[in-house]
């Protein structure tokens, strides 16, 4: 029986590399065990919009179906790399995952609601379609106790409770401005579902060591309290 397994992608892969997309799905297509259901982020080109749209006037809700709607579009990418082996559709609510989930095809999602960022959406559908894990596939190779991006001494965490994570979340606003994590509502869904759920640096070959059980202590292990 196949496994669910969700993975948020960082935006930063819908870039320039007209082939990565395309060793994403070949990864996936090799692992028989599983099935895929991968939330895009909108990296750089959402941000380009929000920027634009925010220095017009745009208040926080269309700002948020700006993102929606670019992160749909990089789904649409990834729907294109990977041909009839997908879900033909991009989901637009928790129950439009859940019915392309049951065709046992990849499924590729964006966002879905305002004011709800993709990891927390992520979070929401691998909690909906019973998924047996969740993976943060991000721009860092797991969680610091200080921006790597910022701060080359931070120390990585392999393993962090979920409070300890919200703590760093919470004080370190460093963290909060770039350092693409989890957010609240994120964290509230693997607590009370018991997801498990791991951030890693988003590369075909972290996330099929990982499926393959190859390697067990890639990134950051996130325990519920």
């Amino acid at each position: 029986m196949e496994r669910r397994i969700v993975v948020k992608l960082s935006g930063r892969v819908f870039g320039d590399d007209i082939h990565l997309l395309r060793d994403y799905i070949d990864m996936f297509y090799t692992i028989n065990d599983v099935q895929p259901i991968i939330v895009a982020g909108g990296g750089a080109t959402a941000r380009h919009y929000i920027n634009h749209a925010r220095a017009s006037g745009a208040d926080e809700s269309t700002l948020d179906e700006l993102g929606i709607q670019v992160s749909r579009l990089n789904a649409k990418l990834l729907i294109c790399a990977a041909g009839d082996r997908s879900y033909p559709h991009v989901p637009h609510t928790l129950a439009d995952v859940k019915t392309a989930a049951e065709s046992g095809l990849m499924v590729m999602s964006g966002g879905l609601y305002p004011g709800q960022s993709t990891n927390g959406t992520a979070a929401l559908i691998a909690e909906r379609v019973g998924a047996s894990m969740f993976l943060n596939a991000t721009d860092v190779d797991g969680v610091y106790d200080s921006d790597p991006n910022i701060h080359k001494d931070a120390k990585i965490f392999k393993t962090i409770t979920i409070s300890k994570l919200q703590d760093i979340l919470i004080n370190n606003t460093s963290i909060a401005g770039g350092y693409d994590l989890l957010d609240i509502i994120a964290l509230k869904t693997i607590q009370r579902s018991l997801i498990t759920t791991r951030i890693i640096r988003a590369t075909p070959d972290n996330l099929e060591n990982i499926l393959r059980h190859k390697k067990t202590d890639i990134g950051t292990l996130i325990q519920p309290d």
